[in-house]
């Protein structure tokens, strides 16, 4: 599934029109350096406040009419095309801004995750998206299967009155860094993360039992439980990025 089916409001997408959640997207942004990258421009109302930062900026949108209609509107240091955001690959260091629209959240957060040089992203999500990729009240597997190579914050909530058309649910605002020193080194990647779907989908009672079925040392597994931590880990969701890094090393004997 490509972006002809993200540029318009009739296939799902909700524009911003809350002044302040806009230029806090923009301020976050700004304390962000390198070049920036917005994923679906849409209307311009993101791409304008970025446009006023003065850095190179690159837009992404499946509309031609409102490619044509924002190119006239930004500064020289902004480059609108028309394109499939699922088939761009942002720049090196680059600072990724999207709007998402919701009902494809999964495919676009897989492709940004799986494209290599970017630094980092600011992206206005479902709320029940945003806190699952941040980990709040638990870790999902996608975020564990990344947590080596990235660090995911819950900024803030995003109340549906924000949007035009308004949607039904309120959204949230995810921020997502690339790690300058990974947990795991990148060629271990395709086995960690085939490695935490078997930990996720494994049984057994509690995590130390899961984690000895799936390779990790009994005093290994016991002793992840036992860090003092917020709340008590009883099941994979309930492990921290380190805890992962650390029950795969050593299921690989390392």
């Amino acid at each position: 599934m490509h972006q002809s089916r993200l540029g318009r409001q009739e296939f799902g997408q909700n524009f911003l029109v809350d002044t302040r959640v806009i230029d806090h997207i923009v301020g976050l942004v700004a304390e962000r350096p390198g070049p920036i990258v917005e994923w679906g421009t849409g209307n311009g109302a993101i791409t304008l406040g970025l446009d006023r930062l003065g850095r190179r900026l690159e837009g992404i949108e499946i509309d031609p009419r409102r490619v044509q209609e924002l190119k006239r509107k930004v500064g020289p240091h902004v480059c609108i095309s028309e394109g499939d955001i699922l088939r761009h690959a942002p720049p090196a260091g680059a600072v990724l801004v999207s709007n998402i629209p919701f009902h494809l959240t999964t495919p676009i957060l897989r492709h940004l995750l799986r494209s290599r040089r970017w630094s980092d992203a600011v992206l206005v999500t479902q709320w029940e998206v945003a806190r699952k990729r941040a980990g709040v009240g638990g870790a999902t597997q996608l975020t564990a299967q990344w947590w080596p190579w990235y660090e995911f914050a819950l900024d803030q909530r995003i109340p549906s009155t924000a949007f035009r058309p308004r949607p039904s649910i309120d959204a949230g605002l995810l921020l997502i860094h690339r790690r300058s020193e990974p947990l795991l080194p990148e060629q271990k990647q395709r086995s960690y993360q085939a490695w935490v779907a078997r930990v996720f989908s494994s049984r057994g009672r509690g995590i130390v039992e899961i984690l000895r079925r799936n390779g990790v040392p009994r005093r290994i597994a016991a002793d992840l439980v036992r860090r003092e931590r917020n709340r008590p880990v009883a099941l994979a969701r309930d492990l921290l990025a380190e805890d992962w890094a650390t029950a795969y090393r050593s299921a690989q004997g390392s």
